[in-house]
């Protein structure tokens, strides 16, 4: 069981940067893969952004490509989601994740994958 808490969300205006961290806790050791997904009002949770945890291998979504950054800092137990160029588009909650098993298809990116899951943290991007 790994233990994930978000923090780093909040009220801002379109364009500016915000990074979210991730707080692992428990067998972390067993991690595998972590990722990024967000769920905004009334849709489903979708994936952001996520990263093969032992070698940082990141993989992103389409629509935050190029303005997303993915890493991890094993010594601290963390991963962050650096976010630039943000747009009114990215308000949602956004979630931590981890997965324990390895993949043979690569970075998963469907929700169900994942094992463990943070609570989340507001991201609002205001016009």
């Amino acid at each position: 069981q790994v233990d994930l808490v978000e923090s780093g969300g909040g009220l801002v205006q379109a364009g500016a940067s915000l990074r979210l961290s991730c707080t692992l806790s428990g067998r972390t050791s067993s991690t595998h893969y972590l990722g990024w997904f967000r769920q905004a009002p009334g849709k489903d949770r979708t994936f952001v952004a996520a990263l093969n945890w032992a070698y940082e291998t990141p993989y992103y979504a389409d629509s935050v490509k190029g303005r997303f950054t993915i890493s991890r800092d094993t010594d601290k137990n963390s991963a962050y989601l650096q976010m630039s160029s943000l747009k009114p588009e990215d308000t949602a909650v956004y979630f931590c994740a981890a997965r324990t098993a390895q993949s043979e298809y690569g970075i998963p990116v469907a929700a169900v994958s994942y094992d463990s899951w943070g609570q989340g943290t507001q991201v609002t991007v205001s016009s």
